[in-house]
């Protein structure tokens, strides 16, 4: 399925731990324009990991849907890709350089890579030449330790990208900084490939002051997205959800999990319903019920009462 460009999107980030396959459902039927799986390994899907295959299944909903890879050999990216090709209904394959976790930075992918400038171009040559895939895309941060977003984002569109999404801190700036969006401009006035900006955009205001100031051709919601899966519909119509749809909401969404995951989805489901209670009256002891309880019609009557 095409991108349309022509009008602003909005995007799920991947998010380790949160947009696995019901929650990326959930935001679909909010009107997300793209899902993308949670970053998997290039080595473990070379290996064909259980989990890896698992984590990138995709709900009949999601289309268009990405993969999100992360990796540092251009040969075992080349692998992963050869092995996505055979996948149907993904639509692209997005390269993470923007993770900053230190396990994934030492083994010199994620946000590793913007210290690299020539093996990231290598990579998005490889997924370009190889993936049989619609889209070729990126996501960054604006580089390892200082700002180095022009010269990056000019190799990711020299190598062949379709798209790049821009994170608007450094590697270094965590997720506590504050998002740089004018660096984001800079880099959407220094290449043609469409920009799509990320970071600390969680209501219509800010996305809507984000596309008039900076005019990215789109936002990537991450973490505003969880505990609050309606957001896209929010941030496309300006309107709150019904408080009597969110009881209705969160229900689907423990049923899906219990459905992908089994009865080990209602102790997964914990730490979705951690961030839906969050400002809430009585949100600490609704938590500290939820994290006791093992059984999905016990975990139901909770939801059911708590969000009435």
């Amino acid at each position: 399925m095409k991108l349309d460009f022509s009008r602003p999107l909005y995007l799920l980030a991947p998010l380790a731990g949160y947009t696995d396959r019901p929650f990326r459902a959930l935001v679909k039927r909010f009107g997300a324009d793209l899902t993308i799986s949670e970053m998997v390994s290039a080595n473990a899907l070379v290996h064909e990991s259980a989990k890896s295959l698992r984590m990138i299944e995709k709900s009949p909903l999601e289309s268009p849907y990405f993969v999100q890879i992360a990796g540092s050999d251009p040969e075992i990216i080349k692998q992963a890709v050869e092995l996505l090709n055979g996948i149907d209904g993904i639509d692209g394959i997005d390269l993470n350089c923007g993770c900053p976790v230190p396990k994934v930075v030492r083994q010199g992918a994620g946000s590793a890579l913007l210290k690299d400038l020539d093996r990231l171009g290598k990579i998005v040559e490889t997924i370009k030449r190889y993936s049989n895939k619609e889209y070729t895309s990126v996501k960054i941060r604006l580089g390892f330790d200082r700002d180095e977003v022009v010269p990056i984002v000019k190799r990711i569109q020299e190598a062949g990208a379709d798209f790049v999404t821009i994170h608007g801190r450094t590697r270094s700036g965590g997720f506590k900084a504050p998002v740089d969006y004018e660096a984001i401009r800079r880099a959407r006035e220094a290449v043609e490939i469409p920009v799509i900006a990320n970071g600390d955009i969680g209501d219509y205001e800010k996305a809507r002051w984000v596309l008039e100031t900076i005019t990215p051709y789109g936002v990537m919601i991450g973490r505003g997205a969880i505990g609050k899966p309606w957001i896209f519909h929010q941030l496309k119509h300006q309107g709150e959800l019904d408080p009597r749809l969110r009881q209705e909401v969160i229900l689907e969404h423990l049923r899906q999990m219990v459905a992908f995951y089994g009865e080990y989805g209602v102790i997964l489901f914990r730490k979705h319903l951690h961030t839906y209670s969050k400002g809430l009256p009585g949100a600490g002891e609704f938590r500290k019920l939820v994290n006791t309880i093992q059984d999905v019609a016990q975990m139901e009557r909770a939801v059911e009462e708590f969000f009435s």
